[in-house]
């Protein structure tokens, strides 16, 4: 910036002590805050790629965040028990977040933060609140449970999860697309005094790959959502994998640790980068809609090159009444 002759006195570039204490004094509310208020779905009616059949397509999933290993991250976090090879208390201290995404545009639009001992389950319940009429959220069999599909469902969006290939699922009628109603009940009621939910199943096989694969809906009626289509459609939730890979990998780099060395930065940074990506990701389908193309035919890589070579032209301006700033960035 001082290069480009933006500024008419000199100044000197922050130390790294001072831009952790401004981390410091701001912490992870505003920035959590932000995130609540502008990180929604982006899609529109005319998005490509973005809806089945009327319905927003969306997807749940969590994943891990590695951090620097201090004792404050440890007991704010933990870290996992046991490494691939049996031995325990090593690697980096984890928090975990759990997410919805748009599946069309890769917009994550809910986050849930815990500790590594928080289950998925537990921060799904936080996520579920995001969903609306309209939306069809995707799930892996991880996140089954009755309590929670009920909770999903009545949120008024309709579900399409996988389940286990050992869940009893009792055959209440045949139906002519191959899918069959069923009901599913808690485990707790063995006896099944209680009434269980309706539901649909639909069964299919993958070329190449072992066994059958099991997904069950809300949506009851074969003629709303064919057995065939849905089977098809349940490739989408990978979107939320990929969305990950460009926040982890490309974002953050590769073999991303988020620097802080105190949870609540940790968390505030996390925040950052659900916020950053979520802009590339809005400027993404701004352009896409331009060019009447798919958003997942808009590379994010290059879009991410484009965004990182703007920052310091944006950027060349103080946030506050300065004689300082570039008359060429006006405010």
């Amino acid at each position: 910036m001082q290069g480009a002759r933006c500024w008419r006195a000199s100044w000197v570039v922050p130390s790294t002590a001072a831009i952790w204490k401004a981390r410091s004094r701001l912490g992870v509310a505003p920035l959590r805050q932000l995130f609540a208020r502008v990180c929604r779905p982006v899609a529109t009616a005319g998005t490509q790629g973005s809806f089945y059949r009327g319905w927003r397509l969306t997807a749940i999933d969590g994943t891990t965040f590695d951090l620097p290993d201090t004792k404050a991250n440890m007991e704010a976090f933990g870290r996992p028990p046991r490494s691939g090879r049996g031995e325990q208390n090593v690697g980096y201290p984890q928090l975990r977040m759990v997410g919805l995404v748009e599946c069309g545009t890769h917009a994550i639009f809910e986050a849930a933060v815990g500790a590594l001992r928080a289950g998925e389950q537990t921060l799904a319940r936080a996520v579920l609140v995001s969903l609306r009429p309209g939306m069809l959220l995707l799930a892996d069999r991880g996140f089954y449970g009755v309590d929670l599909w009920r909770n999903a469902a009545a949120t008024g969006a309709d579900l399409l999860w996988r389940v286990r290939k050992d869940l009893v699922l009792p055959v209440v009628e045949q139906l002519s697309d191959g899918s069959y109603l069923t009901e599913i009940s808690d485990r707790s009621d063995i006896h099944h005094t209680r009434r269980g939910v309706p539901v649909r199943a639909v069964e299919y096989t993958v070329a190449g790959h072992e066994g059958a694969y099991r997904l069950i809906t809300t949506i009851l009626d074969p003629d709303k959502a064919p057995a065939t289509e849905l089977a098809a459609l349940y490739a989408q939730r990978w979107e939320f994998e990929s969305t990950l890979d460009e926040i982890k990998t490309h974002l953050g780099g590769p073999h991303l640790v988020l620097r802080s060395q105190h949870p609540d930065g940790a968390e505030q940074e996390l925040y950052g980068f659900l916020l950053v990506h979520h802009a590339i990701r809005h400027l993404m389908h701004q352009a896409a809609q331009q060019a009447d193309q798919d958003p997942d035919r808009v590379s994010f890589t290059r879009s991410l090159r484009v965004a990182r070579r703007q920052v310091t032209d944006q950027a060349a301006f103080s946030p506050r009444q300065t004689r300082s700033r570039c008359q060429s960035h006006p405010r």
